[in-house]
């Protein structure tokens, strides 16, 4: 029991000296060295479903934080900021767009919502291209293709029907696997 009581007492105190303190310049640190954004703030804005501060570049400044350990030299603690990715929205929203396409669309009132007024009014003149405009900008508008006339995003929830697009080019580099 005493030997128990003992390491209980001791072993948290010798601990503490071995853990050591480095100040590390936190813009290079690594990928597992911090964790981005910092949980304890709530950074998803409520109206848009992206990160608050989001800018027309699709990028926003958090606060991180380093781990245990590490202390940045430009705050001098471990918390620092860094950019993340983010899609910038101007308050169109992808379901109204949907809804708007699938019962308004041959009136052209999908078009003029996001922003697309002569598209829009040439919908309207010929009933939506005789119902088949109506039907391809269902499924251009539901896969994303178009979006809103400002180059912004849809707002949709956070973990929504958003799709990403992955190109490739000449520079692209494909890892061969051993089953190809």
């Amino acid at each position: 029991m005493n030997l128990m009581w003992l390491f209980a007492t001791l072993l948290p105190s010798g601990l503490g000296e071995i853990v050591k303190t480095y100040e590390v310049d936190c813009s290079t640190l690594r990928m597992g060295q911090y964790l981005c954004p910092d949980p304890h703030y709530d950074l998803i804005d409520p109206k848009t479903q992206q990160i608050k501060g989001c800018t027309k570049e699709n990028k926003a400044r958090v606060r991180c934080i380093a781990v245990d350990g590490l202390n940045c030299t430009e705050t001098g603690n471990s918390t620092f900021t860094a950019e993340m990715p983010c899609k910038w929205t101007n308050g169109y929203s992808f379901e109204t767009a949907m809804l708007l396409s699938i019962f308004l669309g041959m009136f052209g009132v999908d078009r003029f919502y996001l922003g697309y007024p002569a598209i829009g009014l040439a919908k309207f003149c010929t009933l939506g291209f005789m119902f088949l405009g109506q039907l391809v900008d269902i499924i251009l508008i539901s896969t994303q293709i178009v979006g809103p006339a400002d180059g912004s995003a849809y707002v949709m929830p956070y973990y929504g029907p958003g799709l990403q697009v992955v190109r490739s080019d000449n520079f692209t580099y494909r890892l061969r696997q051993d089953d190809w």
